[in-house]
């Protein structure tokens, strides 16, 4: 049976060329406003200036222009307090702001003049990723501050370091956390990109072509705060690309995407610290959860939670790369689907970033356990090979002897640093009584005191150095 037509009183601003309204399947299939209502108080930022411009041009009066703006503020302000009707015929949060407007000021069926839908959401959504790359650096900034607070307490707890997740070389447990926080820096500095990217205005760009009105697009973007360092207006330089360029949305999604792989990766971490097997840390009660059956098991949902939040930002950057790939000039209405992704991955990242502080901050170091596990000698058998370079030794050449001291420690079945010496001269004749000092685990990370090394006075160093860049 087809679909029954709305009546005509229901139609959106568009209508006029229309002799019916479009069907209800129509409506629920193409409104927007379910989810892109979250735009309105940068749809009336950008309703704001639109009209302060108007009326700077003389289009307007100024008269009008402070009837729109107090029209523009009480609708907000009921939209705030959850008061106001969104009504899915007018399709998207534009519309629906509008026509409110208009109903209770003439003078805004003005409003739209020179202005298109197309740069209207383009002009919005800047606005929102200039906010929500601030929110978020901000929630980076917050959860660097706790990683530090955790690092600079264990600036000498060490533990094994893994490649292969097989133990490595020993490490301390801040070094292996400021990685992290040299990720998450980057992470910031992406978003502040972003940012600087997404502050230009394409307010004036139209539909497609601009308009053959004396606008002013320099008084709107600086009416909305799209400036550059110096105060001057940022705006778009072609009209076709300013209503069609999803590139801020892109960015954003791969800003998102890429600090999700670094949380993921140190929730991981964390993980795996976490298990009998590892020990090296127990996870806070309040981020964690019991099993349905076994009544011993504490699960860390809160880092597995995360990696999977992860695999959900990817997708959102998959999402939008899909969607913009093959479009042409300009736009097109596929791009409704653009915004879904981009507000999931901002909502994803400010309560995810928030979750992984809050563990990280909740977690004690078990430095028992740490000990124990850096005890293995194995995890200095390199800095024998350090030690047979300095006494002369070409580095394949010690790194073959210590290979075979390994195995003879493997067949005798003792640690490495317990062969007889009897036993051990026989290998190479550089290696001489003092070679055991080697192990001495303190010694050896005093002697890794370069920049970007596990020393602890260069821990303590680095941690000092982030928490100034933090302020930057």
């Amino acid at each position: 049976m087809p679909e029954k037509k709305s009546s005509k009183k229901e139609q959106a601003t568009w209508g006029g060329r229309f002799s019916a309204a479009p069907a209800e399947l129509m409506l629920r299939f193409g409104e927007s406003v379910s989810f892109d209502a979250r735009l309105a108080p940068f749809d009336v930022a950008g309703s704001k200036a639109h009209a302060e411009m108007l009326a700077h041009v003389g289009i307007i009066s100024k008269q009008e222009c402070g009837e729109i703006v107090c029209g523009l503020d009480e609708i907000l302000a009921e939209i705030n307090a959850g008061k106001f009707e969104w009504k899915v015929e007018l399709e998207d949060v534009h519309m629906n702001i509008e026509q409110a407007l208009t109903k209770r000021v003439p003078a805004a069926a003005k409003l739209h003049t020179a202005r298109s839908r197309n740069d209207q959401i383009a002009t919005d959504m800047r606005l929102f990723f200039k906010d929500a790359c601030t929110k978020i650096s901000e929630k980076i900034s917050r959860l660097v501050a706790t990683i530090l607070d955790v690092a600079e307490k264990n600036t000498e707890t060490y533990i094994p370091g893994y490649t292969h997740l097989q133990r490595a070389q020993p490490v301390s447990v801040a070094h292996h956390l400021l990685a992290y926080v040299e990720m998450f820096m980057r992470d910031r500095a992406r978003f502040s990109e972003v940012f600087v990217r997404a502050n230009v205005s394409p307010l004036g760009s139209g539909a497609i072509a601009g308009t053959t009105l004396p606008i002013d697009r320099n008084f709107s973007a600086k009416k909305m705060g799209f400036v550059d360092s110096r105060g001057n207006a940022s705006l778009t330089r072609n009209s076709m690309d300013g209503v069609s360029d999803r590139d801020s949305f892109i960015e954003f999604a791969a800003a998102c995407a890429i600090c999700g792989l670094h949380f993921s990766r140190m929730a991981e971490d964390l993980i795996l610290w976490n298990s009998a097997e590892f020990g090296f840390v127990a996870l806070p009660d309040a981020f964690t959860t019991g099993s349905s059956l076994m009544p011993q098991k504490k699960n860390p949902d809160s880092l597995e939670l995360l990696r999977g939040k992860s695999a959900r930002l990817h997708g959102n950057l998959s999402a939008l790369i899909t969607l913009v790939k093959g479009l042409p000039l300009t736009y097109n209405r596929d791009l409704q689907e653009d915004k879904i992704p981009a507000f999931d991955s901002f909502d994803t990242m400010m309560i995810a970033l928030d979750v992984l502080r809050e563990t990280a901050a909740g977690m004690t170091v078990r430095k028992e356990h740490c000990a124990a596990a850096v005890a293995d000698p194995l995890l200095l058998a390199t800095d024998v090979a350090d030690y047979l370079v300095r006494a002369g030794v070409p580095f394949r050449e010690a790194h073959h002897v210590v290979g075979r001291l390994v195995a003879l420690a493997e067949q005798a079945g003792v640690p490495l640093d317990k062969l007889p010496f009897s036993e051990v001269r026989k290998v190479h004749p550089k290696l001489r009584e003092d070679w055991v000092e080697v192990f001495n685990l303190k010694s050896a990370m005093s002697a890794r005191e370069r920049v970007g090394m596990p020393g602890p006075k260069q821990v303590k160093s680095q941690i000092a150095l982030a928490r100034r860049r933090l302020k930057q």
